[in-house]
């Protein structure tokens, strides 16, 4: 049975078009590879990084709204967008830097692809 990607909570159209480009077609493919590698494979599409849409997918596929995130939790979720951005950054040849991640998420400048 596949189910689309836009019954998981938090996850809309936009969404579910972009897991769809980084080839995640179903909710049974999204919560087999978790938010992590998911998430992952969404910026090696050349999506630019955003740290609300992360946590949003992780409260999601916890079946939690997304504004639930807070605290220790959002601090922890925090590191580890980062570490997702900084394995990204690492793995691509002339990729983005720390801190061009950091400002492609705000929207300062444009990601590399």
């Amino acid at each position: 049975m596949s189910t689309a990607l836009t019954t998981i909570r938090n996850l809309g159209p936009a969404m579910a078009a972009a897991f769809a480009r980084a080839g995640i077609a179903t909710a049974e493919e999204l919560r087999a590879l978790g938010p992590d590698a998911a998430y992952a494979r969404l910026l090696a599409t050349g999506e630019r990084p955003h740290f609300i849409a992360y946590y949003a997918l992780v409260m999601g596929l916890m079946g939690r709204p997304w504004n639930d995130c807070r605290g220790a939790e959002k601090t922890a979720l925090r590191a580890r967008f980062d570490a997702i951005c900084a394995a990204r950054n690492n793995n691509a040849e002339g990729g983005e830097t720390g801190l061009d991640c950091r400002l492609a998420e705000i929207g300062v400048i444009r990601p590399r692809r």
